[in-house]
């Protein structure tokens, strides 16, 4: 027996308002709680490899950079930090023939700044290859 003849059958909907007000608050709730760290300085040790190392080269010149940032040239120690005093002692190493490799030994907490001196004093020497020398990564 149908009771309900004149009324008809409502139609079913997803209400979604619901839905979205538990969204906005998981949205709230994940802003609040995620902390957001800047970094303002990486930790980057430096430098090692695992390429083999290669022979000497007769036409070489090392310029060593200690962490307290003097240099040497072919263990040599200079008196001076300026370029001006770098590039001399390079040149006074170039012979002639083959342009010598400036390789480049510095110490893994050297002054960026140092390095880049010495890349700047082979520059105004006139040498173009530059290597920088590194040790073997331990396992």
């Amino acid at each position: 027996m149908n009771f309900q003849r004149g009324r008809q059958r409502e139609e079913l909907e997803i209400n979604l308002i619901p839905m979205i007000d538990v969204l906005l608050v998981i949205l709230i709730f994940l802003m609040i709680t995620t902390t957001y760290s800047k970094f303002s300085g990486l930790e980057i040790n430096l430098p090692t490899a695992d390429a083999p190392q290669n022979k000497e080269q007769p036409n070489e010149i090392n310029v060593g950079v200690t962490a307290a940032g003097e240099i040497t040239v072919n263990k040599t120690a200079l008196g001076s930090r300026d370029i001006e005093s770098i590039a001399a002692a390079m040149r006074r190493l170039t012979g002639a023939g083959m342009e010598p490799v400036v390789i480049i030994n510095a110490d893994a907490k050297a002054a960026h700044q140092s390095v880049i001196d010495v890349m700047q004093a082979a520059q105004q020497a006139g040498l173009s290859h530059i290597s920088f020398a590194t040790q073997q990564a331990q396992r």
